[in-house]
């Protein structure tokens, strides 16, 4: 399985930086917008370059973000990757399909709850569109999780949600989705079916090579095309 690490062998990421829409606050850690000179941002930019090369120009246009357990930072890398796409001019949906305990909304925090994922799945008069947050900064829009929910896994097996990707995949140059840690439900087998490719993030001193090729190999017989490995140090 191909691996990609955080290096410093990327795009440039000196380009004009957006101020954030006033009422969405975004972390420290989003390193594009906070510090596009450290070597965090650097690294995001690496991965930027490579999915550009390796995955949009090839038609692509959708990744699930998955770990195989808790703690690797999936939350982080594709709160990072879809504000670095939205910089470089393209046109991107981040989606927290977390339903359990979501975790976008502590990094890129809106204004007030916004309705989202959770209560669009459960609400068949809702329109998918009003729950997305668009131009959260130029290029960048985001579909919150909303509220956590008991039965996540019956609404991401539903025809709803894979209509609902189908149509953010159609509509966004590059659909990123946040999802839960693969050993605690079978929650990111299910995105990474209905979005068709996934991105597997491991953590040094965190995870085990043997749990990330069990996890790939779950992914890959629930025939989610497995694109890689990203090994993420912060």
């Amino acid at each position: 399985m191909p691996q990609s690490q955080l290096t410093d062998e990327n795009l440039d990421l000196g380009e004009a930086v957006p101020t954030a829409a006033p009422d969405f606050v975004f972390a420290d850690s989003i390193y594009p917008l906070a510090a596009p000179a450290s070597i965090q941002a650097e690294g995001i930019g690496a991965l930027r370059t490579h999915l550009i090369a390796q995955h949009l120009q090839d038609g692509r246009r959708s990744l699930a973000i998955c770990g195989a357990s808790a703690g690797v930072g999936t939350t982080f890398v594709a709160t990072n990757l879809a504000t670095a796409f939205a910089l470089a001019g393209i046109r991107t949906l981040l989606v927290d399909a977390n339903l359990r305990s979501p975790q976008v909304e502590s990094l890129i925090v809106p204004p007030t709850k916004p309705q989202g994922l959770s209560q669009y799945l459960r609400d068949d008069t809702l329109s998918l569109y009003t729950c997305i947050q668009e131009n959260v900064i130029p290029n960048l829009s985001v579909l919150y999780a909303g509220d956590a929910v008991s039965n996540p896994q019956e609404l991401l097996a539903s025809r709803r949600f894979i209509e609902a990707m189908e149509d953010c995949i159609r509509d966004y140059e590059i659909v990123l989705v946040d999802t839960p840690p693969g050993n605690e439900s079978a929650d990111a087998r299910r995105i990474a079916v209905a979005v068709r490719y996934a991105l597997i993030v491991g953590r040094r001193n965190v995870s085990f090579v043997g749990d990330l090729r069990t996890f790939a190999s779950e992914l890959q017989s629930d025939r989610a095309k497995v694109i890689g490995t990203f090994l993420n140090d912060f």
